[in-house]
């Protein structure tokens, strides 16, 4: 018999506190975008804030850098990160529910949300990849569900 599961609050009752990254990389507003591509490989991210925690002026994305600087055949060498990342800074706060965050990656179209206190301040970085995460290792009923499917199966 499996031992029973612990309880964790539902997904509509989730803090961004309890799923977001608390260590948080920034790159300057006047790096190059080859800096910014180098830092990303380096710690394995899609995405930086631009500025530092006391201001964060917008985002630079992967695909900022692919579209932005390669497409258009830009050196990346020359082009300064603040030149290339998006604006306006979306953000939330480390009290909102993550289904509120969530709802303002989806009007959005973005993946990633700097999160700033109330004095304005970045406390932590949310992303989808985060919240799914969280959501598959802490989430009880999803992990009955695969752990039926594991025993009911020949899988080995």
């Amino acid at each position: 018999m499996s031992e029973p599961a612990l309880h964790n609050p539902p997904a509509e009752q989730l803090r961004v506190s309890d799923v977001m990254a608390r260590d948080v990389e920034f790159i300057e507003p006047q790096a190059s975008a080859q800096e910014a591509a180098i830092l990303m490989g380096e710690i394995e991210v899609g995405a930086l804030p631009v500025g530092s925690p006391d201001q964060v002026v917008g985002i630079v994305t992967d695909r900022d850098l692919l579209y932005r600087v390669v497409a258009r055949g830009r050196d990346p060498t020359a082009i300064s990160v603040q030149e290339v990342a998006s604006r306006p800074v979306l953000s939330c706060r480390p009290d909102d529910t993550v289904r509120a965050a969530l709802d303002v990656m989806v009007a959005n179209y973005v993946r990633r949300l700097p999160v700033l206190d109330r004095s304005g301040t970045a406390v932590g970085w949310l992303t989808l990849a985060d919240i799914s995460r969280h959501l598959l290792v802490n989430d009880d009923a999803l992990q009955v569900s695969l752990q039926g499917l594991l025993e009911g199966s020949d899988m080995r």
